[in-house]
């Protein structure tokens, strides 16, 4: 993985603030970016992607929830949202089946739940997202953006979302 290039710790204090964090990040990331999500279960890795989906246009009518089972759940927007949710993953057989290495490679936006759950040189994501449960309602976000690719998400950070969050 390559180094980090900018690195945010960001607190929320309630599902509304996650899905305010997450959603403008959904309004500046590029195409074919791979964002990577980890955290204890529970923590807010949906919610995240809920409010990612609203950042990419995702429409109202299609209800954003976790790929627990189906592993992969496709909305459309203004870019391609594809939700995986890698906790039961059985092997990186799995993937080759569900056709992972394509979508992450593809022009659509991949958000990844249990990330983690990879061998460390399979992924190389953009953003690296860790969530920490402080509480019921407060997270901790630790967000790594890796590349080049993303430089207008991390100017609209440093100039948008630091402040809001100090």
């Amino acid at each position: 993985m390559a180094d980090a290039k900018k690195n945010y710790t960001i607190e929320t204090r309630s599902p509304e603030e996650t899905h305010s964090l997450a959603e403008m990040i959904g309004k500046w990331i590029d195409a074919g970016s791979i964002i990577s999500l980890s955290g204890e279960l529970g923590s807010g890795k949906t919610a995240f992607v809920q409010g990612l989906a609203k950042g990419l246009n995702v429409p109202e009518a299609h209800a954003v929830t976790s790929p627990t089972f189906t592993l992969i759940n496709e909305y459309p927007g203004r870019h391609p949202l594809y939700h995986m949710d890698l906790y039961r993953l059985s092997g990186l057989d799995d993937l080759e089946d569900l056709g992972f290495f394509d979508i992450i490679t593809g022009n659509g936006v991949s958000a990844i739940e249990w990330a983690d759950k990879l061998p460390e040189h399979l992924l190389q994501e953009d953003l690296q997202v860790v969530i920490r449960i402080i509480d019921d309602t407060h997270r901790i976000f630790s967000i790594n953006i890796y590349g080049q690719k993303n430089s207008l998400l991390i100017n609209h950070f440093d100039l948008k979302i630091n402040p809001i969050y100090e």
